[in-house]
Order: structure tokens, then C-alpha cells, then sequence
């Protein structure tokens, strides 16, 4: 499993780590009409950035960041998701300005998380990380941030959504 920190203390990370060359796996998280999501609900290349809330500091640059560069990229959908109930991440989205944005929650059953290995048992939150998935829903790029208040490396992941078909 990763090795991940929260504020420099170590924490538990529950779920299964994915890798590149694995096929992704579903999971069920809730949009902001209350629906259910599934991963096969959006085709394409797919940038998936999970954030611990929108509502800090880092989550929401990650958040801006993700949105602003893959307007630039041709056939390649961002998908953000905390644990942020959906009506927060809804009023987040008005507020920051990126109504086009999607955030999903995975505050009902922790589906995302556990099926990619970021569900903190201490904080019920996510850990920061970056999954780049392709057409064929085989995982292209991973990275699972060491320290949840850091930055992802944005590059890199922008790169592989860029290779990935």
C-alpha cells in the first residue's frame, strides 16, 4: 500500500492500491442530482483527481488547476471526487465558477475510495491522488500524493491524459 501522510502523521489507507496496466476498477459515487455514477458512465480518457474536500486551500487549487487544463485537451473528461456531500460540491462548483465541472461524492459508501485504496480510516476523507484511466478503462498513470496537503504533479498526469487513448 501507499505510504501516505495527513499533516505528517501517518495514516491507514483502506482498499485495494491500483497500478498502471490494471484494468480500472467501477465503483458508485453520487452526482449532484443525487444519481449514481458508475466509472462506465463517462467514456474516453478520463482524469479522475480525488481531493480530501473541496472546501481547503489545496483541494480547491487541484480542483481549478485539473479544470482549466483539460478544457485545452481534446476528448478527455476530469472527474473530481471527495467525500464532500453533493450539495456542497455543487455550491462549491457556482462559487468557484466551474459550473461545467464534475465532482462526484463518495460520502455514501466510500465505493471510490476503497476500490482505488484512498479511503482514510482515521478521517473518513480521501487521500490526494491522480488516476489517469483510458478508453479501454485500463489505468494509464497513478499517483497517490505522499503528503495529502501537497500538490499533485500536475504535468505528469496532464502528459499521460495527453498519450493515453
Amino acid at each position: 500500500m501507499a505510504s501516505v501522510t495527513f499533516g505528517g502523521d501517518p495514516v491507514t489507507l483502506l482498499g485495494n492500491e491500483v497500478s498502471v496496466g490494471q484494468q480500472a476498477p467501477d465503483f458508485t459515487v453520487l452526482a449532484n442530482d443525487l444519481s449514481e455514477k458508475k466509472l462506465g458512465d463517462f467514456k474516453g480518457v478520463r482524469i479522475i483527481s480525488a481531493v480530501p474536500s473541496l472546501d481547503t486551500g489545496v483541494c480547491d487549487a487541484q480542483t481549478r488547476k485539473f479544470n482549466e487544463e483539460v478544457e485545452k485537451l481534446d476528448d478527455v473528461t476530469l472527474l473530481t471526487i471527495s467525500v464532500d456531500l453533493p450539495f456542497a460540491q455543487q455550491r462549491w462548483c457556482g462559487n468557484a465558477g466551474l459550473n461545467k465541472a464534475i465532482t462526484l461524492s463518495d460520502h455514501r459508501d466510500l465505493s471510490f475510495g476503497q476500490a482505488y485504496g484512498l479511503a482514510i480510516k482515521e478521517l473518513r476523507l480521501l487521500a490526494r491522488a491522480v488516476f489517469v484511466i483510458d478508453s479501454q478503462d485500463r489505468i494509464t498513470y497513478v499517483e497517490y500524493v505522499s503528503e495529502v496537503t501537497n500538490h499533485p504533479n500536475y504535468e505528469a498526469a496532464l502528459k499521460a491524459a495527453q498519450e493515453a487513448k
